[in-house]
């Protein structure tokens, strides 16, 4: 404790002059005990920015602006407003009863879009990290992969990510190996399974392997759903691959797993997503098609 204040009062002093010199002595011993030895402010707080005692600077900084603050690993983005982008890309519409291909959006927004596939292995560390870093993703699930705790899949739903499709069993020669009515099987097996667990019908669907037929985009289209996606950036092994480049570009579909190496993986993509400067923003707002 700091206590300067005088304990007692001398006798010969009067109630009202008693009163002041106690309330000068009081302001003086709390001003002392809040800046000891300097008067400088403290530069995590941040006045005027609504966000309430004690809140860092960081966590209200978007963008450019945080990423200057904080060096490499140490970013953390906190609790933030997300940022908002106006579309400038208009998603193909189903022609001839083929569903259109999206590989990358074409767009002059500095966004990237993250999507992780199958859900194979589940681990606590996995929603904390999408969590910490605020991370939307569109989450392309496999029924055979998640039945056993599709409630796992829930809580990435809670922080603004969609479950999308990704078929029943994940058979990666479905596009060569079956017909139409079975391709259409699998996927309208997984837009029941997905309405039923998660309570929304998928709008997008990844081929397992990212193979796609003629057959397959007709199958989609006659599911209800409106594209599918695919990718030319990956998150893999602890490393970011790219099919064009040796960078992330705005618009690109990143694609990654829930495996052993999700922290890892995650890792790689936060990396390179600082590095080029883009804002992660969920796949499905921005083509309209939450």
């Amino acid at each position: 404790m700091c206590e300067h204040y005088p304990s007692m009062l001398p006798a010969t002093l009067g109630r009202r002059a008693a009163v002041g010199l106690l309330g000068a002595s009081l302001v003086a011993a709390l001003g002392a005990c809040a800046a000891p030895g300097s008067a400088a402010p403290d530069p995590s707080r941040a006045p005027g920015s609504g966000s309430g005692p004690g809140q860092p600077l960081l966590s209200v900084l978007t963008g450019g602006e945080r990423n200057a603050a904080v060096p490499g690993a140490l970013r953390r983005p906190g609790k933030r407003i997300r940022r908002t982008f106006i579309p400038d890309f208009t998603l193909p519409p189903v022609q001839n009863g083929m569903a259109p291909v999206l590989t990358r959006v074409i767009t002059k927004q500095p966004v990237v879009f993250l999507t992780i596939d199958d859900g194979v292995t589940k681990t606590p560390e996995m929603g904390r990290l999408l969590a910490e870093y605020d991370y939307p993703a569109t989450i392309f699930l496999t029924r055979n992969f998640v039945q056993d705790d599709p409630g796992f899949f829930k809580q990435f739903e809670a922080q603004g990510s969609l479950v999308e499709n990704h078929t029943i069993s994940h058979n990666v020669n479905m596009s060569r190996q079956l017909g139409y009515q079975q391709q259409l099987a699998e996927i309208t097996g997984m837009q029941d399974y997905a309405q039923q667990q998660f309570g929304r019908r998928p709008t997008l669907f990844r081929p397992p392997g990212g193979d796609y037929s003629n057959a397959m985009r007709q199958a989609v289209a006659a599911a209800g759903m409106k594209a599918v996606v695919t990718w030319e950036a990956k998150a893999n092994a602890g490393r970011m691959d790219y099919q064009y480049g040796n960078s992330l570009r705005p618009g690109d579909i990143v694609l990654m797993h829930f495996r052993p190496e999700f922290a890892a993986d995650l890792a790689a993509f936060r990396a390179a997503q600082l590095a080029a400067g883009l804002e992660v923003v969920l796949l499905e707002n921005f083509l309209g098609v939450a």
